[in-house]
């Protein structure tokens, strides 16, 4: 059987000054856009047959010098994409792609940050598709159809994508970025469980928003399960969806606990998966449950500091973000670059941080 590099090296390609994207060689070809891609690249796992298709219609079209745009000047153009809410997260993340500019400047990478709408999934990626002229393209998006489509689509026209602390399992995307969000539920209902004095207080709240962000949703999924496996006499009570903003969580947390359906004696814990969790401390404080009932977040922000610091809050599990907005921007240099081993990536560890270890 013929090796593979050899047969690449037999058919060298030609040079020449057209190019065609990985999608129009593609269809030319009768292929997917993957098989293109190991061609192109030349990795293993494609038929000689075909390896001489492909090649003979990047004869034809020409190739692009590497997969990716070309670049039209000095630096590599990456758009990072986050939702448009203005919860602390996303505010915070924007604050350290700013931060990171001079980082990028030496790695010739400009970056430019969009904020679009996930509450509307149609609109979010109509305007993901228009960012088909950067060399790579970091996105935190809602798992849906329609965004799933657009990433699809900007990866065959030969943009990289990563997804960027949310994933978007199913699409084309080359990596995710961010923490094991599932493995973040499981260590909130860890530490929840484990806090719970035992008695009549048998009741772990799990509170979110309405969310299709599937870090949201893998966090819910962990929870719930480690609580069913490890803490079988303890009950999970969803709460009804939050608003994002931390004045409406309050207010909304405060009507549900405050109904006849909820028994305050009974509740050990609070769990919030997103946003709003200042506000879920606050609708605690208003009970006087505050110390008496653990309370679990994400994200290391400025309140959330002061909440520790004042018992607010239990434990916060934060990822190192700036540490994921950095390989973001390697990865996808790397990608573009063609660099062995692009994908290999150390995700970010889970840190537990309370208020005696606030850094």
């Amino acid at each position: 059987m013929p090796n593979y590099d050899d047969h690449i090296k037999r058919s060298a390609m030609p040079t020449t000054t057209s190019t065609a994207t990985i999608a129009e060689i593609a269809r030319q070809a009768g292929v997917g856009t993957a098989t293109v891609d190991r061609v192109l690249n030349h990795r293993p796992g494609v038929n000689p047959e075909t390896v001489q298709r492909v090649l003979q219609v990047v004869a034809e079209l020409g190739t692009p010098p590497q997969r990716g745009r070309p670049r039209k000047g000095e630096n590599f153009r990456f758009a990072f994409v986050l939702p448009a809410e203005a919860t602390p997260f996303n505010e915070l993340v924007e604050r350290l792609i700013a931060q990171a500019a001079g980082e990028f400047r030496h790695q010739h990478i400009t970056e430019v940050t969009h904020r679009f709408d996930a509450g509307d999934a149609g609109a979010f990626a109509a305007e993901l598709g228009q960012l088909g002229e950067c060399d790579g393209v970091a996105v935190m998006a809602p798992d849906l159809p329609p965004v799933k489509l657009s990433i699809n689509e900007l990866v065959r026209t030969g943009v990289h994508v990563v997804t960027l602390f949310s994933d978007v399992a199913g699409s084309m995307r080359e990596t995710h970025i961010g923490a094991d969000s599932r493995a973040a539920g499981r260590t909130a209902g860890l530490l929840l469980g484990r806090m719970t004095p035992g008695g009549p207080r048998d009741t772990l709240l799990l509170s979110s928003q309405a969310t299709r962000l599937s870090s949201e949703i893998e966090r819910r999924i962990g929870f719930a399960q480690v609580i069913e496996e490890r803490f079988p006499k303890l009950k999970v009570l969803r709460t009804p969806d939050l608003p994002a903003g931390d004045t409406g969580a309050c207010r909304a947390l405060l009507r549900f606990l405050r109904s006849d359906s909820v028994d305050l004696s009974r509740i050990a814990g609070i769990y919030n998966v997103g946003s709003g969790s200042a506000g879920v401390a606050r609708a605690m404080e208003s009970l006087g449950l505050t110390g008496g009932v653990g309370v679990v977040a994400h994200d290391f922000t400025d309140e959330h500091r002061a909440l520790l610091a004042a018992n607010g809050l239990a434990y916060v599990l934060h990822q190192d973000i700036h540490y994921c907005i950095s390989t973001a921007a390697r990865v996808l240099r790397a990608l573009c670059e063609n660099v062995r081993g692009a994908l290999n990536v150390v995700q970010p560890p889970i840190e537990i941080l309370t208020a005696e270890n606030l850094h």
